[in-house]
């Protein structure tokens, strides 16, 4: 049975204000312990920081922890194998970190015997279902709490109410929402709120515009074992090292800029804009390599599971039975998914323009045109009569229908 007397509840803390005046709400409300934590995914901010600012709202105790490792290898390699898209334009970015995230709460709380866990998410978006659904199926007797849904209180409100409780705000105010992980940053709000207004350069911070990045293509070459990225430019490195230097090198070259009409689960669209420069060139590169490895029918059959998998994930259900399923079925996919794939980078755009696999389907004796090709064409002619058999069969009939309409 779930405990209900909250004397203690963690809350997944990043130092801005919503979460800021949770901190002091939560305690208040329900005179509990509150317990902030700090989830490292690559946000790139200092954690030394934020555990200061939790501490200076009065929070004894805050738990920083560094799970890029993590992320890197339990997260975002399976949506690699998944060439993870959400329709077919968002690499998951955000939503790939909130069931990590929310996992490190669940082991906080059961370190701290707490009976709740909190969540700074509004309830306009996707996020608050991601933690609340993960949450409940990794710990089913810990209640969640969703202050800022629940406060109903505006911007201004929250700030009055941080200055009234001696909750320091920041001066510099951003009119955007920002989200960050290693695989994307995301940024709302703002202009970008009007879908008929090209974002201003000001809210671009990984990229470097494409009319200002470099004259000249750069090249780069990544390497997968068994669909695991495992190499950059012939380098043998982590997962998340190659994230972090991919970031900076297809950035400075405009690549990974995305703005598109999105379905948010919660039944509104919205106008979202991404910067994810690794996210893009390494799908790339691995729907690249998959097309010289695996069969017609693997490949057409994956995309459906693809897409399965991908709304599965932006959907809050990280946890749900099907998208383990679907691992398994990915998984086998990727046994011949070893190999080398070089990427052009260039004005914004990431094109694959090389490709080899000890695996590859590709038969240049097949495939050429020249006087040594292998392939014999006398064949052709008896496979189109059998191709096009019922089609040529259905066509007679309909003709003769089409005649006696007539």
């Amino acid at each position: 049975m779930a405990n209900h007397n909250l004397s203690k509840i963690v809350l997944a803390f990043s130092g801005g204000l919503d979460t800021s005046v949770s901190a002091r709400w939560l305690a208040e409300k329900y005179d509990a312990e509150v317990i902030t934590v700090t989830v490292d995914v690559g946000q790139q901010e200092n954690l030394n920081q934020i555990a200061m600012r939790s501490k200076a709202i009065g929070v004894k105790s805050h738990y920083s922890i560094d799970a890029r490792d993590e992320f890197a290898t339990d997260y975002l390699s399976p949506a690699i194998k998944a060439n993870a898209m959400y329709e077919g334009a968002y690499p998951l970015s955000t939503a790939l970190s909130r069931p990590l995230i929310c996992s490190k709460l669940v082991e906080v709380a059961r370190k701290e015997n707490a009976s709740a866990v909190a969540h700074g998410c509004t309830g306009k978006g996707n996020d608050q279902v991601r933690f609340e659904v993960t949450a409940k199926s990794l710990a089913p007797d810990i209640r969640v709490l969703a202050p800022v849904r629940d406060w109903n209180m505006s911007r201004d409100e929250e700030i009055k109410y941080a200055k009234d409780n001696g909750i320091k705000v920041s001066e510099k105010k951003s009119i955007y929402s920002v989200d960050q992980n290693m695989w994307g940053r995301s940024i709302e709000c703002g202009p970008l709120e009007d879908p008929n207004v090209e974002p201003p350069e000001e809210v671009y911070e990984w990229t470097t515009s494409p009319e200002k990045s470099p004259q000249k293509p750069e090249y780069i070459s990544l390497e997968f074992m068994e669909g695991e990225l495992v190499g950059l430019n012939s380098d043998t490195l982590k997962v998340r090292e190659i994230i972090e230097r991919l970031n900076s090198i297809a950035g400075r070259h405009g690549v990974g800029r995305i703005d598109h009409i999105e379905n948010r689960l919660v039944g509104i669209k919205s106008r979202e804009v991404y910067e994810c420069p690794a996210a893009v060139c390494i799908l790339a590169a691995h729907k690249d390599l998959e097309k010289l490895v695996l069969t017609r029918h693997e490949a057409r059959f994956k995309k459906t599971i693809e897409n399965r998998w991908a709304s599965l994930v932006y959907e809050g259900l990280w946890m749900e039975p099907l998208r383990r399923d679907l691992d398994v079925f990915i998984e086998s996919t990727q046994k011949r998914v070893t190999g080398t794939v070089r990427l052009k980078l260039y004005k914004g755009i990431a094109t694959p323009i090389a490709r080899t696999s000890p695996y590859s389907l590709y038969d240049f004796g097949m495939a050429t045109y020249d006087a040594s090709s292998t392939f014999d064409q006398t064949l052709a002619k008896g496979f189109i009569e059998l191709w096009g058999l019922p089609t040529t069969i259905a066509s007679k009939l309909i003709l003769k229908d089409d005649e006696e309409e007539k």
